[in-house]
C-alpha cells in the first residue's frame, strides 16, 4: 500500500488545525515586531502642538518623522527636544541656517539672511518683523543649526534665548508626510 493510501485510510490529522493556528500566531508575532522595531528605530509619528509652522503645518497634525542616517540641510522641517524650554514638549520648525552660516535679520522689512543674501522663503506665514532675543549677525557653531517657525511672528525658535542655536543631537528626525487628518495628507519638503 502506497504512503498516500495509508494516511488516507487513518484519517485527518488530529493535529492539522493546531498548526495552522501556530502558523498564522508565529506570523503575527513576527509582523508586530517588525512593526514595533521600525517605529522604534525608523519612522515616528508625532502630533504637531500650536501655530508656529502655519501655512505649512497645522495644529493637531500628524507627521511621520525619521532620524535615521539624517543630517540637516537649510529648508527641512525638524522635530526636536529642548529641555531649557520645555522638557515634556517637541517642538517643530524649519532648518534656516546650518554650521559655519551667518544668520541675520533685517527686523523692519521682514528679511532674513544668510551668508549676506536675503533667504527666499515662499513657505512663510508673513515678513520676520517679531526680534524676541535676537541680535545678530550670528554664525551657527559647529554641530548646531537655527531653526525657524514658518509663522514668524508667533514662534518661539533660534532667536528666543532658550532655544538659540540648535545642538543636531538634540534633533528627533526630519518630517517626511503629514498623515492626518486625512484631507491634509501630503509629502512635506
Amino acid at each position: 500500500m502506497s504512503e498516500k493510501k495509508k494516511k488516507a485510510a487513518e484519517g485527518p490529522d488530529p493535529y492539522a488545525a493546531c498548526k495552522e493556528a501556530y502558523d498564522w500566531i508565529f506570523c503575527l508575532l513576527v509582523a508586530l515586531i517588525v512593526c514595533v522595531l521600525v517605529f522604534v528605530f525608523c519612522i515616528r509619528v508625532i502630533d504637531v502642538v500650536g501655530t508656529s509652522m502655519v501655512p505649512n503645518l497645522s495644529d493637531g497634525n500628524k507627521m511621520l518623522l525619521s532620524g535615521l542616517f539624517y543630517k540637516p540641510q537649510v529648508g527641512d522641517i525638524v522635530v526636536f527636544k529642548k529641555d531649557e524650554y520645555d522638557p515634556n514638549k517637541a517642538l517643530v520648525k524649519r532648518v534656516i541656517a546650518v554650521e559655519g552660516q551667518e544668520v541675520n535679520m533685517d527686523f523692519e522689512n521682514g528679511i532674513v539672511y544668510i551668508d549676506g543674501k536675503p533667504l527666499v522663503e515662499e513657505y512663510i506665514a508673513e515678513p520676520t518683523h517679531n526680534k524676541l532675543d535676537f541680535i545678530g549677525p550670528k554664525e551657527v557653531p559647529e554641530g548646531c543649526v537655527f531653526v525657524m517657525g514658518d509663522n514668524r511672528n508667533a514662534s518661539i525658535d533660534s532667536r528666543k534665548t532658550e532655544i538659540g542655536m540648535l545642538d543636531t543631537r538634540l534633533i528627533l528626525g526630519k518630517v517626511y508626510a503629514v498623515i492626518y487628518p486625512l484631507s491634509e495628507m501630503k509629502l512635506v519638503g
